[in-house]
């Protein structure tokens, strides 16, 4: 009997050592390399699918529904299947029709398949093409290191001919959608690894200084250079808004924007707030105004109002400093003599630019965020003139985003980020 005993102790105690949620395993966040397109400004991702797996250049659209690039170069995976038209998933995805093709089946020419219409937003054009699923191999990290290889099955996508590429980076052949709608590549793994709602974004600013990364699932994020420090502490954090109506070009009457936008609230010039009509900075019912976070904007976009108030208040700023004005270079209405300005840690010694979200966070655009070098004697206010008719009063750039760790969380509806990492004495970039 007492041996019976302490065999059903024994067996109680393992039961509690493998179950307890204390000793859970905890899905592994994945990690991605991203690149800058030096000639457009533009970042890009290498995504593996199919079987075998193709490596895929696609650019990062945080805005992006579906996810696509040209299959005419060699994908032709075994594992590719399209999604039928009239089907729960193609009605889900937000699949409209069907499509078919004349052509010998292949990814990308099928029939009765799922229509989907991924947006080129360098041609503001809407492609017609069938939606598709295939493998997607990922890689997940500690946040140092690699330390599996898994395979995501259906993951969902569209094969485009070349000539929807027109206005992407030459090194790209597609698009990877980030956004928040449920067919973009980090809300497929979310769902499909029990990851964490999170998707963060560090960008490099330079193809020469390596590569940064985009983490999907949340952290911990390490940087080079700062040994066991977990960045994802340290974040400063803010609401993130859902725009109540659609800015997609083709969207239904109550669909809700899978756009990213924050609650700015005002902006100062060093320690000086900027003067404008505030109301700019809220989301009207019909969806205009306010802020959003955009990877395929290379610098900041502002309604004509907020812009010109802004260029003044930086140019009366920057005369106090001794920074001599020069002649204006396209598209930048503000530019500079590059002897006459100093240097510091974070970039060029110029007057701080402030973006104060919600709960009084601060996004402090320091000189290597805010100035553009657009020749060897002259840099440029890196923000352009949208003008006045716009939907959104605030388009906040890649270039204002480098070597910033950002993340978007869309469960708890929050946005974290760092302002610059070269202020910690690390950066987005490492090889």
């Amino acid at each position: 009997m007492a041996s019976n005993s302490l065999c059903h102790l024994f067996i109680l105690i393992l039961s509690f050592f493998f179950l307890s949620p204390s000793h859970a395993a905890t899905p592994s966040p994945l990690i991605f390399p991203i690149r800058k397109d030096d000639p457009t400004r533009l970042y890009y991702t290498t995504i593996m699918v199919g079987t075998p797996p193709t490596a895929v250049n696609t650019l990062l659209d945080l805005a992006g529904q579906w996810s696509w690039f040209n299959c005419d170069g060699g994908y032709n995976s075994l594992a590719y299947r399209p999604v039928a038209c009239g089907s729960d998933t193609c009605n889900a995805a937000g699949g409209i029709g069907c499509v078919g093709c004349n052509g010998p089946a292949r990814p990308g020419c099928t029939n009765d398949t799922c229509g989907v219409f991924p947006y080129n937003p360098f041609q503001n054009m809407q492609l017609a093409e069938g939606l598709g699923e295939d493998v997607l191999v990922v890689r997940a990290t500690d946040g140092l290191k690699y330390t599996s290889r898994l395979h995501v099955r259906q993951f969902p996508v569209a094969c485009v001919s070349s000539s929807a590429l027109e206005g992407l980076p030459n090194t790209t052949t597609g698009v990877i959608a980030l956004s928040r709608a449920m067919t973009s590549l980090p809300s497929k793994l979310w769902s499909a690894l029990n990851l964490s709602s999170k998707v963060a974004l560090c960008l490099p600013s330079s193809s020469k200084l390596g590569h940064g990364d985009m983490y999907i699932g949340g952290g911990p994020y390490y940087r080079p250079f700062t040994g066991s420090k977990d960045f994802s502490k340290s974040l400063l954090v803010t609401k993130l808004l859902v725009n109540p109506v659609s800015t997609a070009p083709i969207s239904s009457e109550g669909d809700a924007s899978f756009e990213y936008f924050v609650d700015v609230r005002a902006i100062k010039v060093d320690y000086t707030p900027v003067s404008f009509n505030n109301s700019l900075l809220d989301i009207g019912s019909n969806g205009v105004g306010g802020t959003k976070i955009s990877t395929i904007t290379p610098y900041t976009k502002l309604h004509s109002s907020i812009y010109k108030t802004l260029m003044k208040a930086f140019a009366e700023a920057a005369s106090k400093k001794k920074i001599k004005k020069t002649a204006n270079v396209a598209p930048f209405g503000l530019c500079y003599k590059m002897k006459t300005i100093g240097s510091t840690k974070a970039g060029p010694d110029v007057p701080n630019i402030v973006l104060v979200l919600q709960s009084d966070a601060q996004w402090e655009i320091k000189g290597a965020n805010s100035m553009v070098r657009v020749s060897k004697e002259v840099m440029c206010l890196g923000f352009v003139d949208a003008g006045k008719e716009v939907t959104t009063s605030i388009v906040i750039g890649a270039h204002q985003m480098e070597e910033n760790l950002l993340e978007f969380d869309v469960n708890s509806s929050t946005f974290a980020f760092s302002n610059s990492l070269l202020l910690q004495n690390t950066s987005c970039s490492h090889f």
